[in-house]
């Protein structure tokens, strides 16, 4: 299974999406993500917090929808709230769609020790969740009610 995590700039939120999950996902799973309109760099500060958090960077890049033409995902989750508004594109046909909002990190303002504790508790949020995710039981699941689970993990 194929998910795709979506944000406006691809260079926090989904990034740190991608990390987290591909670092909690059993096989069969996997994470990539994308932005609507990419920045075409990851935030360094995201960098460092996932290498703080012991995960791997490898492979991390700031990329459009249109990296996925070619290979949709089975679901895509948006991360930020303007990136939730805006249509998914026609070439991910019949994926599942689902919003799991999430403050941005690199909007915080303050001393060093401030802004590394939104990064940290984002990345946090992003484990609970993920890790919610894998405890679904998929292969009982129907569309609607995999959906409705998924809107239930964006609410924690």
């Amino acid at each position: 299974m194929r998910v795709l995590f979506m944000c406006t700039a691809n260079s926090c939120r989904s990034i740190l999406s991608e990390a987290m999950f591909n670092h909690l996902a059993p096989w069969g799973f996997e994470a990539v993500s994308s932005g609507s309109f990419p920045k075409g760099q990851v935030l360094p500060r995201s960098l460092s917090t996932l290498q703080q958090a012991g995960m791997s960077i490898d492979g991390l890049y700031s990329k459009g929808n249109n990296a996925f033409e070619g290979n949709p995902p089975d679901i895509v989750i948006t991360v930020c709230d303007k990136a939730a508004g805006e249509s998914c594109p026609v070439y991910f046909g019949p994926a599942l769609k689902a919003h799991w909002g999430l403050e941005d990190p690199s909007d915080v303002t303050g001393d060093e020790a401030a802004v590394d504790a939104a990064f940290r508790a984002t990345l946090a949020r992003i484990e609970q969740r993920c890790k919610a995710f894998f405890e679904l039981p998929f292969n009982r699941l129907s569309r609607d009610e995999l959906k409705a689970g998924l809107d239930r993990i964006g609410m924690l």
